[in-house]
């Protein structure tokens, strides 16, 4: 049992003295099995989260709270306090730890707010969000899901929270208004009933953009109309059913294309590169030696950190055998972590159940060097349906500068 404030403040009004007492102190006999997992825990927020530009206090207190190994299945529970995205079944997953801080935060909840959530997956985002406000109303379209991430926040006693099974994409309207809408699928455009039952006032954040290209997106309503504002490259899971069957424009798994190998496109002048998600501790640098006018370069002092970049593909392992990487680099000072991180680019498989399936190093380096081409061909595994790209440094020191990579297929 997960005991939050507001959930204390509920028990004491309706409980007599001596049955509060006891369920108080059974909940807390409770919490305390989370001991193992509160350490590591806290050095995920203050590492990861707080570490990465995380600032707003209720968010990182909300995820220094809510137990995170509660929402995995259990055979990744040693993989709970990792910043990664993890399988959850059904083709899901819950969201890295820093992505979920940095929706929440950038939507900014109050206390008296009600938020609707398009997306339940496992209840991790609506557990964090019900230790800010007031209601949270989530809306899941896997009913499976739904009905473990209800069962899952009930047991931890989040009671302000309401999960449905549905289209998400429809919101809640017997519910709306809506101070704040936070939507952890990509659709391709703005739902128009999400538009409706956002308040006057209130903000949404959402994810929009093709299967494999997505970019944040926070809106204000302001007095009927939205405004807009781009964030950063982002890459989300898409709704299943029939509005992921309706884009107009779908993935060629047959015929994956890297975006933006070059790094030379920057849009929203974020110094970030387009078209590649999850970034930490990278810059783009102009005067590239290789092609255009910049490159992309990583930097990490602290051992174990996370320095990197990634790209997601589709990819149908029943008809391509291999694939062709090929890119520039240049080396500096690089040391291993402690744990034996390497920097390198690395290629990881996932199968139709966004299971991984495989990864294959293109490049590992410990050694200085100069900007030099590496290329290399790995097998495709025929289970493989998608791909992530990762170069960085991947929790070793020093520096890495990229650029100038491809990508080609070759068929089976």
């Amino acid at each position: 049992m997960h005991v939050t404030a507001n959930t204390i403040a509920r028990m004491r009004r309706v409980l007599p003295v001596a049955v509060f007492c006891a369920a108080f102190m059974a909940a807390t006999v409770t919490q305390s099995a989370d001991g193992e997992y509160s350490a590591a825990r806290n050095r995920l927020i203050d590492q990861a989260v707080a570490a990465e530009g995380i600032t707003n206090e209720a968010v990182l207190q909300a995820m220094r709270k809510v137990p995170r190994h509660e929402f995995v299945p259990p055979g990744l529970r040693f993989r709970a306090y990792r910043d990664e995205a993890l399988a959850i079944g059904s083709s899901q997953t819950i969201s890295p730890p820093y992505i979920v801080a940095f929706m929440t935060e950038t939507l900014d909840p109050q206390p008296n707010d009600r938020v609707l959530e398009v997306g339940t997956g496992s209840g991790y985002q609506a557990a964090v969000l019900a230790e800010i406000v007031e209601e949270v109303y989530s809306v899941e379209i896997v009913r499976s899901l739904a009905k473990s991430a209800e069962r899952r926040l009930k047991k931890l006693n989040y009671d302000n929270v309401h999960v449905k099974a549905g289209d998400g994409y429809q919101g809640w309207p017997e519910h709306a208004p809506f101070d704040r809408i936070i939507v952890t699928c990509s659709p391709e455009t703005v739902p128009e009933p999400l538009i409706e039952q956002l308040k006057d006032g209130g903000t949404m954040i959402i994810p929009i953009g093709e299967r494999y290209q997505q970019s944040f997106y926070l809106f204000r309503k302001v007095g009927g109309d939205l405004q807009h504002e781009r964030l950063t490259s982002t890459l989300f899971v898409p709704m299943t059913g029939e509005s992921e069957e309706r884009r107009r424009i779908q993935p060629d798994a047959n015929n994956p294309q890297l975006t933006n190998g070059g790094f030379e496109a920057d849009e929203n002048n974020d110094g970030k590169a387009d078209g590649w998600h999850y970034q930490r501790r990278s810059e783009l640098v102009s005067g590239s030696p290789v092609q255009g006018d910049s490159y992309i370069e990583f930097r990490s002092e602290n051992d174990g950190e996370l320095a990197q970049a990634l790209q997601g593909l589709a990819l149908n392992g029943r008809t391509i055998g291999s694939i062709d990487v090929s890119l520039w680099a240049q080396v500096q000072d690089v040391k291993r972590g402690s744990r034996g991180e390497r920097a390198g680019v690395i290629v990881h498989f996932y199968d139709g159940r966004r299971v991984e399936i495989g990864a294959r190093p293109i490049a590992l380096w410990d050694d200085d060097m100069s900007w030099k081409q590496v290329r290399r061909r790995i097998a495709v595994p025929a289970k493989a349906r998608e791909l992530i790209l990762r170069i960085g440094l991947n929790g070793a020191t020093g520096s890495l500068a990229i650029d100038g990579v491809r990508l080609v297929t070759r068929r089976r």
